[in-house]
């Protein structure tokens, strides 16, 4: 018989959901679009930041949406993850996807972005320590203040790569650095201990971090602060930390590529 649409309000959502798994009742779905459409506004809000002036926010809550339907459809209701948590991650998702689609990121930006990544890795390598920011404009040859204006301009591709960091050996199931944080909804035995070995090394190279990279990687993902909150309690301008965020994520997706090299 099901549940009367008047009395989804009053409703257990565990009980909501479940009744959707059985009947995909099209009500239960548009209710669901409707109580966690404030969601995507708040993903899309959060991912405008440090965008360009040409990606409208209008147009990351549509990308989003689409997220949000995937995430109703496919959510397990059986499985130990608030459907909250599994939704901001397909919301993420689908932004970054419609996002690298439409190629947003002048491919000059995106060159850039690789060649300092690259740099990273190998001075810390060579050095076996974090490096500061003199010695990697250095080796570009280029002043501090020119390695600043770089690390502005490439800063939004930070915030794409973090859907591209790492692919599961299973196609069906990839794995990316948003899920490693986020306690991903996963049941291949294998991909699991994979998302471990990752987490683990996440964890050690978050460690490893600048102090302040540290924190600004804690406060957005973790503690789940806009650029602007993280940048009142550092006391550093907004853009620094749209800096501080893009170093940090590189020095990330450095270490997760080593790792997927060596097993690979």
């Amino acid at each position: 018989m099901g549940i009367d649409p008047k009395n989804f309000d009053e409703t257990d959502e565990q009980e909501l959901w479940r009744e959707y798994a059985r009947s995909k009742n099209p009500r239960i779905r548009d209710y669901f679009v409707v109580k966690y459409a404030p969601l995507v506004k708040y993903v899309a809000g959060k991912l405008a930041v440090g965008m360009p002036h040409n990606v409208e926010f209008d147009d990351l809550v549509s990308y989003g949406t689409f997220g949000l339907l995937d995430a109703i459809e496919k959510y397990d209701a059986s499985k130990e993850v608030r459907f909250k948590t599994y939704a901001m991650t397909r919301v993420r998702g689908a932004v970054y996807d419609e996002l690298r689609s439409v190629d947003w990121i002048p491919r000059s930006i995106r060159q850039k972005a690789k060649e300092v990544e690259r740099i990273i890795i190998e001075l810390e390598n060579k050095m076996g320590r974090t490096v500061e920011d003199e010695e990697i404009a250095a080796e570009l040859d280029m002043s501090i203040d020119d390695f600043h204006q770089l690390i502005s301009k490439i800063a939004g591709t930070s915030l794409v790569s973090l859907n591209d960091v790492w692919h599961s050996s299973d196609d069906s199931d990839d794995l990316s650095f948003m899920e490693t944080i986020e306690a991903p909804n996963a049941t291949n035995p294998d991909v699991i201990v994979e998302r471990e070995e990752t987490k683990g090394v996440i964890i050690e190279a978050i460690k490893k971090l600048p102090d302040r990279e540290k924190k600004v990687v804690v406060l957005y993902y973790y503690e789940d602060l806009t650029l602007k909150e993280i940048g009142e309690v550092l006391e550093v301008t907004e853009s620094r930390v749209s800096q501080l965020h893009t170093k940090a994520i590189m020095r990330l997706r450095g270490k997760l590529a080593q790792m997927k090299n060596l097993i690979s």
